[in-house]
């Protein structure tokens, strides 16, 4: 089995594990509780923050644990939006962000707010002048993902986030994709808020953080305790968070050696397609895009005689977000790319991982292109 889908999840590292194992036996305390269990738990809550804050150049008390990336998300743009309504009911968004921001997005309409989806080029990519046109007097907040978690494309966040401070607009990023393998740190990123995840860099599932800016208004979208200093109610995920602050150490530590890797990969996998004469075309710009990240479409051969295929030759890969898997519409992505027919109805999404060799994905490479030659028509 070769698993190529490192966008959708990660295996968890075993130095992970090991780190998490002592919060599922022995420190079981309550982190809000104020006797000696409840003030164990509390230590390893705070060291967690303070390693996850460090990496991302942040303040410890401006790290908001939460559920995962979708919840950071939600957080982010719901809270931040509710939180200034009264200066104005107008968000800007891309047309290409995960659908954690794009159903978000949609609920404020349902309340009445205002939202602009931007356009983008081909490669994926946002127009900065386009964002300035879109601004108005009552825009109060703009969410340009990082990194897309389909094509790869990296937007132009400083930039865009230059502009916006200038005009006191709240502006978050969700980095998911990028947290691992891209340096983010805050301090110099001129963002407000910033979502990353735990489980896309080999740490568990459920678990996610916000970055949000010491300044930035928020409305809570969780009530029932005053847990992360009144911003979200409930018993965090003691293990988990301690897992995530784990495995951000570990990435942030190999980060140089993950890259390099995974574009020696890139590579690999494309020279085997050259190699062999089959047609293929990536989407996604060729320059600015995360390096695990590899999207590309065979032309005659349908996303899903292909993902069929693989999986029956014990390969794994996707179509795009794990959160469409199963869906028959083509990718939202690509269709804002405005990509021919074609090209979308023949896109596979290759994400690589640290479990990954060069050999295997070669491999898989080999495989692809013995498919595209059986199939194609």
């Amino acid at each position: 089995m070769i698993y190529l889908d490192h966008a959708a999840t990660t295996p968890v590292h075993p130095r992970v594990a090991e780190a998490m194992h002592p919060y599922l036996t022995n420190v079981y305390g309550n982190p809000s509780s104020l006797h000696g269990f409840g003030r164990e738990a509390r230590m390893g809550l705070e060291r967690a923050r303070d390693r996850i804050a460090h990496i991302l150049g942040a303040e410890p008390q401006t790290i908001v644990f939460t559920s995962g990336g979708t919840e950071a998300d939600n957080m982010a743009i719901i809270g931040g939006a509710m939180a200034q309504q009264d200066r104005g009911r107008h968000v800007i968004t891309s047309s290409v962000e995960h659908h954690a921001v794009l159903h978000a997005c949609a609920h404020l309409e349902q309340l009445g707010f205002e939202v602009t989806y931007l356009p983008v080029d081909e490669t994926g990519m946002v127009s900065l002048e386009e964002l300035k046109q879109a601004v108005r007097p009552d825009t109060v907040l703009v969410s340009i993902m990082y990194g897309n978690n389909e094509v790869g494309t990296i937007q132009p966040i400083e930039e865009i986030g230059r502009f916006l401070r200038e005009r006191n607009i709240v502006f978050h990023t969700d980095a998911v994709q990028a947290f691992g393998v891209m340096p983010l740190n805050v301090s110099e990123l001129p963002v407000d808020m910033l979502s990353v995840s735990a489980h896309k860099i080999n740490g568990p599932k459920g678990v996610g953080a916000l970055y949000l800016g010491r300044k930035v208004p928020i409305q809570p979208h969780l009530h029932g305790g005053k847990q992360e200093r009144n911003r979200r109610g409930g018993t965090e995920n003691l293990a988990g968070i301690v897992g995530f602050a784990e495995a951000a150490e570990i990435a942030a530590r190999e980060m140089e050696e993950r890259v390099a890797k995974y574009r020696q990969m890139r590579e690999a996998m494309l020279a085997v397609w050259r190699e062999a004469g089959i047609a293929y075309h990536v989407n996604g710009h060729p320059e600015r895009h995360l390096p695990h990240i590899l999207n590309v479409s065979f032309p005659g051969v349908h996303t899903e005689t292909m993902l069929m295929n693989l999986d029956l030759a014990g390969i794994a890969a996707a179509s795009g977000s794990a959160c469409t898997s199963g869906s028959l519409e083509l990718s939202h992505v690509l269709q804002a790319m405005c990509l021919d027919d074609t090209v979308m109805r023949s896109a596979v999404r290759f994400s690589f991982g640290i479990t990954n060799t060069v050999e295997e994905v070669e491999q898989a490479a080999q495989t692809t292109a013995d498919i595209v030659k059986r199939v194609a028509r």
